[in-house]
């Protein structure tokens, strides 16, 4: 990150080309011809150099170190100082020295700072105004005239000051707010990533454990059913057909498990049809896997998000699959409903249950957690050994 502010990084391009504009007019003017003004008091050349010094300082403005911002602002200081007592012809247009001194302290100043270089320039401006001025021959008629011409002249310079001070002030923290949204939604994308992976890494690794325990389970005993088959062929060909059965529902079975996983993997796993179709369909393989019939009730009165509906399908499939491997359950209900402009899911078994304190760490449990809260819902489970299993979820509409 650079120390410094310089023109290829330059946060408002155009007050560089603003200043130069302005430094250029008050080098004119040092050059313009104004007969009251003794030519023994003018040094045009100092003035110039110090004016293009002055312009080429704002090239390069210190942005960290305090110690060489301050430093940095008395040499422009010294420079406006030298404008003041060797200007002579010019001193008429360095007011722009004290604008674009505010310019530039706003923006390596913070708002106390700033105050204090404003002060300043005021200050000297001052000094400037009454230096000259008092140099000028007035009549004791037109004094009370220039008097007033003076204060007036004054009181516009305040409000010039006052004015480009607040307006600096909303462009860089306006900027300065841009800046910290950019870093922030740079920090949400990268977080979003590695969310994003990891949720892949346990997905995967979720998908992984489901065929190892189911599918590699299932054709391992296919292969031990069909080689046992295999040496009773000839001696035991009735024996031998038991075992073929058996291979066959094992291999039913095991292709069954297959579709469930690509099912998993799918983003939309109910291709073509409603969120209730596919909860039937759930329900549908249950039957077939347990021999139990779910008694279920869907009544969903508004259309929910692709969002929520992936989120519940998979909270219900994820509680389905416990529920025929582990449960050995005779009853499951399934409700889902909208109450009161709330989504709400509950399935229960009278299953043989597990303890919580014990089961913190499943990886199911987790992601139905994880899915619930992902979109601001409640999710709660009451489950004890063999008093069954129920798992509420209540998602507020939006």
């Amino acid at each position: 990150m650079s120390n410094s502010i310089q023109f290829k990084n330059h946060p408002f391009r155009f007050l560089l080309y603003l200043e130069w504009a302005l430094l250029t007019i008050a080098i004119l003017s040092s050059l313009a011809p104004t007969p009251w003004i003794r030519r023994s008091q003018d040094f045009p050349e100092l003035t110039i150099c110090s004016l293009i010094i002055f312009g080429l300082m704002g090239l390069r403005l210190p942005k960290n170190n305090q110690l060489s911002k301050i430093i940095y602002t008395a040499c422009e200081l010294c420079l406006i100082l030298i404008t003041i007592f060797f200007g002579g012809r010019a001193s008429r247009l360095f007011p722009f020295i004290y604008l674009i001194l505010v310019t530039r302290s706003c923006l390596i100043f913070k708002l106390p700072g700033r105050l204090v270089v404003t002060s300043l320039s005021f200050s000297l401006f001052l000094f400037t105004i009454f230096r000259k001025f008092n140099k000028f021959p007035v009549s004791p008629v037109a004094q009370e005239r220039f008097k007033f011409f003076t204060l007036s002249f004054v009181v516009l310079f305040a409000l010039a000051l006052i004015f480009v001070l607040l307006l600096m002030n909303t462009i860089v923290s306006e900027r300065q707010s841009r800046e910290k949204l950019a870093a922030a939604n740079q920090k949400l994308k990268q977080y979003a990533i590695k969310v994003e992976y990891q949720a892949t890494l346990e997905e995967r690794n979720r998908i992984a454990r489901e065929i190892h325990d189911s599918l590699g389970h299932s054709l391992t005993a296919l292969n031990l059913q069909l080689e046992t088959a295999l040496k009773l062929s000839q001696s035991n060909p009735v024996k031998a057909h038991d075992f073929l059965a058996r291979a066959k529902e094992l291999g039913s079975k095991a292709l069954q498990d297959v579709r469930q996983s690509v099912s998993a993997l799918r983003l939309h796993p109910w291709q073509g049809e409603s969120l209730e179709q596919a909860i039937v369909i759930l329900m549908e393989d249950v039957e077939r896997a347990t021999s139990v019939q779910p008694q279920y009730v869907i009544n969903l009165t508004v259309p929910l998000s692709s969002e929520l509906s992936i989120a519940i399908y998979r909270i219900i499939q994820e509680s389905l699959t416990n529920i025929c491997k582990y449960a050995n359950a005779t009853k499951i209900n399934l409700e889902l409903l909208i109450v009161n402009s709330e989504l709400h899911l509950k399935i229960q078994d009278n299953g043989a249950g597990f303890d919580l304190n014990q089961n913190t760490k499943g990886f199911g449990l987790h992601s139905m957690r994880e899915r619930t809260e992902a979109l601001g819902g409640k999710f709660n489970i009451e489950t004890s050994p063999r008093q069954g299993c129920t798992i509420q979820v209540i998602i507020g509409q939006t």
